[in-house]
């Protein structure tokens, strides 16, 4: 008797799934490393950076910091919760996520505008001295 040949799709769909499990263990540990990094606060710069009314997205942090009002801080994960792409900025008192449209309130991260299923999440803000203090 001769053996079972594997067919090409049985062959091609067990390198897809041995793929997907290997790109997922990468993304489990990368968060890991993430959360690890984020025990303490992280210094973003000067509160000045970040104007009234608007925010600044620190990209290497992924942090944006909004200032609502004169004085007042709000810190919010930069990754859209939608597909997890960076926000792009801060204007018209909305942190924007040009990927897929999604906006967010300056105040409290709460979806204005989708496919974004929900806020952003906030980070505690401190200034000392007059530098921005984020902890994750």
């Amino acid at each position: 008797m001769s053996e079972p040949v594997a067919s090409r799709r049985t062959v091609l769909c067990c390198a897809a799934v041995a793929l997907a499990g290997a790109t997922a263990a990468g993304c489990s540990s990368n968060n890991s490393k993430e959360q690890a990094k984020s025990s303490g606060p992280v210094d973003l710069g000067a509160a000045s950076d970040v104007p009234v009314g608007g925010g600044k997205v620190y990209r290497e942090q992924a942090v944006v910091v909004t200032q609502p009002a004169a004085g007042e801080y709000k810190a919010f994960s930069a990754k859209c919760t939608h597909a997890g792409c960076l926000v792009n900025g801060v204007a018209k008192e909305q942190i924007q996520c040009l990927c897929h449209g999604s906006r967010f309130a300056i105040t409290d991260g709460a979806v204005l505008d989708g496919p974004a299923p929900k806020p952003l999440p906030e980070y505690k803000v401190a200034v000392q001295n007059g530098q921005l203090q984020v902890t994750k």
